[in-house]
């Protein structure tokens, strides 16, 4: 029996994707723009370009996880019509939204005790995440089963690379990655540091680039040393508002990989970019490791 694939917006998967894609089903994520309460749904990309013009405007952007009534909402209308369930969640190492989708598997279970709901942590977040759902609905078109293709993303979710760098590191400050002195240093000295998301989904510093386009250079490095398969692969770059910049970073990759199978831009939603800003550029690919 097929299934269905539930994600959240934090994977960034833009509205183009999502209508190219049959059982896939994305959930809202909460979020507050100068203490106004907003609900994100993927139907909403229009709106980035005014919330990245708030960003750059100094207003305060918040967020929280999925809720469990929206994920037992969504869980409960497919598993009543007879449909598996996958929830690929953001990285329980910076949203709480993992464990919102247990609880409402676990209430749709005691419901209904024969439905078939199973909840996988990305570990990752933002395109990362979506390249993850990206491979399960590829499992899912060559046949596997539920189970089957939970296995394959449990074994593979750490092949899983994303590396990133930022434009602004006072949205770093205040999501507290970095403190106020580098923030301040930081910004004054150019430096663009390179970010990772690690073993346990959580964002670490890893490296620190004075320029934006040497920062850049330095991302399409990575994927150069770090990719597996350097053949045939598609790679996923989301960026916050800066199209230009997340084209000159996959114009690098190609110069360095020019196999690549494909390369997707992806728009980062106010989850990821409310903690981000505008600027980030970040990429996404399959290694042996992290």
């Amino acid at each position: 029996m097929s299934f269905w694939i539930v994600t959240d917006v934090g994977a960034d998967i833009s509205l183009e994707y999502f209508k190219k894609q049959r059982d896939l089903q994305i959930l809202p994520m909460p979020y507050r723009m100068d203490g106004v309460e907003k609900l994100y749904n993927v139907q909403d990309e229009p709106s980035l370009v005014q919330f990245y013009q708030d960003l750059r405007a100094e207003k305060t952007a918040t967020t929280a996880q999925v809720t469990v009534d929206s994920a037992f909402t969504c869980f409960e209308r497919l598993t009543n019509e007879g449909k598996q369930v996958l929830y690929i969640g953001l990285s329980s190492g910076i949203s709480g939204t993992v464990q919102s989708g247990l609880t409402a598997r676990d209430m749709v279970l005691e419901k209904n005790p024969q439905a078939k709901i199973s909840v996988v942590d990305s570990l990752l977040a933002s395109a990362g995440e979506a390249l993850l759902v990206h491979y399960a609905i590829q499992l899912r078109e060559e046949g596997k089963t539920l189970e089957e293709t939970v296995q394959w993303l449990v074994n593979n979710r750490q092949r899983f690379n994303s590396w990133f760098t930022v434009e602004d590191l006072n949205f770093l400050f205040r999501g507290g990655r970095v403190s106020r002195t580098s923030a301040l240093l930081g910004s004054m000295m150019r430096i663009k540091p390179i970010m990772h998301v690690n073993f346990d989904g959580k964002l670490i510093p890893m490296d620190k680039i004075t320029g934006r386009k040497r920062s850049l250079k330095a991302l399409a490095e990575k994927v150069q040393e770090l990719s597996n398969l350097k053949e045939g692969q598609t790679i996923f770059i989301s960026h916050g508002d800066c199209r230009e910049d997340a084209e000159y970073l996959a114009q690098q990759i190609k110069e360095n990989m020019p196999n690549i199978k494909d390369i997707q831009f992806f728009t980062l939603g106010p989850i990821i970019g409310a903690h981000a800003g505008p600027g980030t550029v970040a990429v996404f690919f399959t290694g042996d490791a992290r």
